[in-house]
């Protein structure tokens, strides 16, 4: 079955200040989901500290709202395709602004789950759906490609954003504020995207597929759940992980079949008959792979090692969002002399170099080493704003929706991919390095365990006992895990940016440019 798009006005009669005003409100939006996913990290101490969670609660506030989000984007964007974009994306302000608003009424663990929850219902209507709004707004390859960088360089701004906006935030008011601070920004999203943005839709989808829509979360909830439980116990022998692993495996390889079986799928999964559409989406999984495990590592370190605040760890990390910024917006204007494969690739290799410097730095690893590292994996990372233009020009308008639910589930499984296996990689590491070290002969058999945990038990454990000379211990045994997660992925990343680079056709133009 064919399908077309309602047509929304060309770049000839959308006004050029209307178009970029639309991409305002777009950008503005993915800054505060952005802000959100890292927010909670500053403000869940203090939140634990009323609301007395239990350890697994304490879990499911952390991960239920990536769990949600990754469930929904594919039915989400398939969803918006019929009924409409901007509704989608303006459902999606209004869900994000009333879960935000309930945090006032939250006096239970239970409750802010079910918040989390709610975010993420948001979340996943409105990430896609910024992408296939930009898709269809900016006609124009070159327009598309610059605005596609400010939509990169302002993710990356949002995340390093978030942790000096919690930290300001709890120093004047609880817990709460970060939640509270969306419901403002999200109201103006509502006003603007009314004002300013197009409505858009598929006008003849095809029939709506509840079986693969069931599918898709199945399989998404349970891969993502799986995942993230290996990386907990930093173990492949977890049993329940595996058994979700399984679920996931048999409902995404029915949802696959079923897609591909029919002529109006619910995810056109054909787009990745595409070389560069499905070398940018390589360059997504494999670029959040290594760096998103990285960047959590590091600000481990810069807390427990180096002995920052967490706000200063979170202006420690903010050369990683500006050299990412900076580069991102550099982007298209050097694809145009040298390449959008070049450049793509180049950046990723740039950015395995920042991890590999990590390795190479070793026990000898310091705060102006750590700055170095930083700014080189976010200067690298900006180039993925051409892997979202390559995604984005290879895909016809009336498919734009399934291109950006399959680019934000790279990025979403990508990041939970690295967290679980590096991060799994760098807890063996910093485990038989410390239970090497005659330093816990000296503690109970009970602590010199829990000290092997995690480098956070190990100087709480200093503390409490007085010992100074274990957390130097711990902080020595995770500085060389450190090293080895390096190592690892930056050879990852490298093996992507080769990858990408073979993949991708010679001559590859996402910017119009000649």
């Amino acid at each position: 079955m064919s399908t077309s798009t309602v047509p929304v006005p060309s770049d000839t009669t959308l006004s050029r200040p209307r178009r970029w005003a639309a991409l305002a409100v777009l950008t503005a939006s993915l800054l505060v989901i952005t802000m959100d996913m890292t927010i909670l990290n500053i403000a869940l101490p203090q939140m634990a500290g009323e609301l007395h969670p239990t350890a697994q609660q304490q879990l499911w506030i952390i991960d239920v709202y990536s769990l949600v989000l990754a469930g929904l984007l594919v039915s989400s964007a398939a969803i918006a395709d019929r009924w409409g974009r901007r509704r989608m994306l303006l459902l999606g302000y209004s869900i994000f602004a009333v879960a935000s608003i309930l945090v006032l009424f939250a006096d239970s663990a239970a409750m802010v789950i079910g918040i989390r929850a709610l975010l993420g219902v948001g979340g996943a209507m409105i990430m896609p759906t910024t992408l296939s709004l930009i898709r269809v707004i900016f006609t124009s390859p070159r327009e598309r490609a610059t605005a596609l960088s400010i939509w990169a360089a302002v993710s990356g701004l949002g995340a390093a954003v978030g942790p000096l906006v919690g930290g300001v935030l709890l120093e004047h008011f609880s817990w709460h504020a970060a939640f509270l601070v969306n419901v403002p920004l999200m109201v103006i999203g509502i006003v603007a995207g009314l004002f300013f943005l197009p409505e858009s839709r598929v006008a003849n989808p095809g029939r709506w597929d509840a079986v693969a829509a069931v599918l898709s979360l199945v399989g998404m909830v349970a891969l993502v759940w799986g995942i993230k439980e290996f990386g907990k116990e930093a173990s492949f022998a977890v049993p329940a992980a595996w058994a979700a692993v399984a679920v996931a495996a048999a409902a995404m390889s029915w949802f696959v079949v079923r897609c591909l079986r029919r002529d109006d799928p619910l995810l056109e999964l054909r787009l990745f008959r595409s070389r560069p559409f499905s070398a940018g989406i390589i360059a997504a999984l494999g670029a959040t792979f290594s760096m998103i495990a990285a960047m959590l590592l590091i600000a481990q370190w810069l807390q427990l090692v180096n002995g920052s605040s967490p706000v200063e760890a979170g202006v420690s990390l903010i050369p990683v969002a500006i050299a990412g910024a900076i580069a991102s917006l550099l982007a298209p204007p050097l694809a145009r002399l040298i390449g959008a494969r070049t450049v793509l690739a180049g950046g990723l290799a740039l950015a395995a170099a920042g991890m590999i410097w990590i390795g190479v730095a070793g026990a000898g690893l310091t705060f102006g080493s750590v700055l170095v590292a930083l700014t080189l994996v976010g200067a690298g990372t900006g180039s993925l704003a051409i892997g979202s233009a390559m995604i984005m020009s290879s895909t016809p308008e009336e498919k734009a929706g399934n291109a950006g639910a399959l680019e934000e589930t790279s990025y979403e499984l990508g990041g939970t991919l690295g967290v679980a296996v590096l991060g799994s990689i760098a807890a063996l590491v910093y485990r038989a390095e410390l239970q090497a070290d005659a330093v816990l002969d000296a503690l109970d058999p009970a602590l010199a365990e829990q000290a092997t945990e995690s480098l956070g038990a190990a100087v709480a454990i200093a503390d409490g006992v007085g010992s100074t000379e274990l957390a130097a211990r711990a902080g020595e045994a995770f500085t060389a895990s450190l090293q080895i997660a390096g190592y690892a992925g930056g050879a990852l990343m490298l093996a992507v940016a080769v990858l990408v680079f073979v993949l991708t056709p010679r001559g590859t133009n996402v910017t119009g440019g000649h």
